[in-house]
């Protein structure tokens, strides 16, 4: 008879296999479940999907009614589209050539140029309704373009221009006679850095500071410091977040290669907050409360309004007590939380985010209007994680310098900046902020509202997103409609909408009129024809069958 102990060994190795895998198994299950369930949250397939999607483009048969329409409303449309064609040649003639001749030599305004509408509209829209991307003069919330036409501003500068243009001028100004002296020097500090380290340590509550030459370099900074400090790998960032464009945090398309240590996971829920919990590997957790517009979806642009399914809303005491619970987790584990505040810093309130929803965070960056209209990277964090060297270990050190990190004229700007700010006469700014431009946007929807346009507006303080109620695949050339009554875009067009907190009752009543004006103007052109047969569903539908069709071809 064969003994027992073979068998019996092998039985055991099972079981201690079985209870090795399963944790691991039920791990990875816990990180999945965590993920979003839209292509936001699975970077790979956004990837993979990506890449199956083909090209095709309307023309001009097809490009008025690619919805169904009737022929009618197509020649309507038509009409409407030739006749702002006109009114670009006439009205932005120098500005216009001035971008095309440009654009031979400059690929971002390709890029821009090309995706400003869906790609299957792209080539028709670009040939007749190509935007000028030169301004020549600002003053208080206007801009001037090359051609003379005086804009609303509604770009914020990507977010820079948090108190107005003249705000900024006066910093620079300022800031040069002050650096004049010194000059470009570079690799010793200008003595007012001393100023500016205080109070931004003041402002974060936390205590050290580093500086950088852009908002994605400080966060690539944040994250290496908070990897070599904990001795992990792996960041978290949320699902539609942005935090720059270099490789770790941003894992779908539009990077070429997939990162392996990181985990987009859903905001605002539970199951991430037990991933948290439970892994051992995670370093950092990155927030940008932009993202409290959103939540989990990808920042908005009028080059993917395909339907009118983008959606926005901010509940400001949801997203705190989320914030909170991320908060608590965090500490538990040991774990870096980071807020990303290079966009909203100093926007929503003087101390920046942190203060706006009453949570610290371990490391915070700031960038874009902290250096008075300069370029700008900083980081501000706990003193044990700000430093780069291990005093037991001298050869492990977590270097990053850059040439133009404390500029002599960044640093005077800044100084000037952050001199404004801590004036109780000027942080009046931020007295019912809130209330002034949630009551703004209110007013603006109820104008929309009852002149029955299917547009509306949501708003996160002075950062405003356009979306749309009724179903459309039109709703991209609303931006052409808005540029005509000189209201000045940014190339995601619709999708964000940035006040400077300089606006007069007056002013918003003159945007707000031409605002409205505009959208008059784009029902007028049949662009959102309604019938009962189309909705967001069966255009996505139609989208699809678009493209099967021109696989098959391929």
């Amino acid at each position: 008879m064969d003994s027992p102990v073979p068998i019996l060994s092998l039985a055991a190795g099972a079981i201690a296999a079985t209870a090795a895998v399963f944790p691991k198994a039920r791990a990875r299950l816990n990180l999945s479940r965590a993920k979003h369930r839209s292509l936001s949250g699975h970077s790979k397939m956004a990837r993979l999907v990506a890449r199956l999607i083909p090209f095709y483009e309307f023309d001009i048969n097809k490009f008025f009614c690619s919805d169904g329409a009737p022929p009618e409303v197509g020649t309507r449309r038509q009409d409407g589209f030739f006749r702002l064609a006109r009114l670009y040649q006439d009205r932005f003639a120098k500005g216009r050539q001035m971008t095309l001749q440009a654009s031979e030599r400059i690929s971002d305004l390709q890029f821009t140029e090309a995706y400003r509408v869906p790609f299957q509209y792209s080539r028709l829209v670009r040939e007749h309704l190509g935007t000028g991307a030169f301004m020549q003069s600002s003053a208080g919330v206007t801009v001037t373009d090359v051609d003379g036409n005086v804009f609303y501003d509604l770009t914020g500068s990507y977010g820079v221009n948090i108190f107005g243009n003249d705000f900024y001028k006066q910093c620079i100004a300022k800031a040069e006679a002050r650096a004049h002296a010194l000059g470009p020097v570079l690799g010793p500090y200008h003595p007012v850095i001393t100023d500016n380290v205080t109070r931004l340590c003041e402002i974060s509550g936390l205590d050290e500071v580093s500086f950088h030459m852009s908002g994605t370099e400080a966060v690539m900074q944040a994250v290496r410091l908070a990897r070599y400090h904990t001795r992990r790998t792996h960041l978290v960032r949320f699902a539609g977040a942005y935090h720059g464009w270099w490789g770790d945090v941003q894992p779908g398309v539009g990077n070429p290669i997939s990162p392996h240590e990181t985990y987009t996971l859903a905001e605002m829920s539970e199951r991430t907050l037990r991933v948290l919990k439970t892994r051992r590997d995670i370093a950092c957790v990155l927030v940008n409360p932009l993202q409290a517009l959103h939540p989990n979806a990808n920042a908005p642009s009028d080059s993917a309004l395909v339907d009118s399914s983008r959606t926005g809303r901010f509940d400001r005491a949801a997203y705190a007590e989320w914030l909170k619970a991320l908060r608590q987790v965090c500490t538990e584990r040991n774990i870096v939380l980071i807020f990303d505040e290079v966009f909203v810093g100093f926007r929503l309130a003087a101390g920046g985010a942190q203060e706006y929803f009453g949570v610290r965070a371990d490391m915070v960056t700031y960038g874009k209007s902290l250096a008075g209209g300069l370029p700008v990277g900083v980081i501000c964090g706990r003193k044990d994680l700000m430093r780069r060297f291990r005093e037991d270990r001298p050869v492990d050190v977590c270097f990053a310098r850059g040439t133009f990190n404390s500029h002599p004229y960044v640093m005077t700007a800044m100084d000037e900046f952050l001199s404004r700010l801590a004036d109780p006469a000027f942080r009046s700014i931020y007295d019912g902020l809130d209330e002034c431009w949630n009551a703004r946007a209110r007013q603006l929807n109820k104008m929309l509202a009852e002149r029955d346009l299917p547009v509306r507006l949501c708003n996160l303080s002075s950062i405003w997103m356009v979306h749309y109620t009724a179903p459309s695949r039109y709703n991209w050339m609303f931006q052409y409609y808005l540029r005509t009554e000189q209201l000045a875009l940014s190339w995601v067009g619709t999708g964000r909408l940035i006040f400077s907190l300089n606006y007069s009752d007056a002013d918003f009543a003159e945007v707000a009129k031409r605002f409205v004006a505009a959208a008059e103007r784009m029902k007028q052109d049949g662009w959102w024809w309604r019938d009962a047969s189309l909705t967001d569903k069966t255009i996505r539908r139609k989208i699809l069958k678009e493209m099967l069709m021109r696989r098959r071809r391929q």
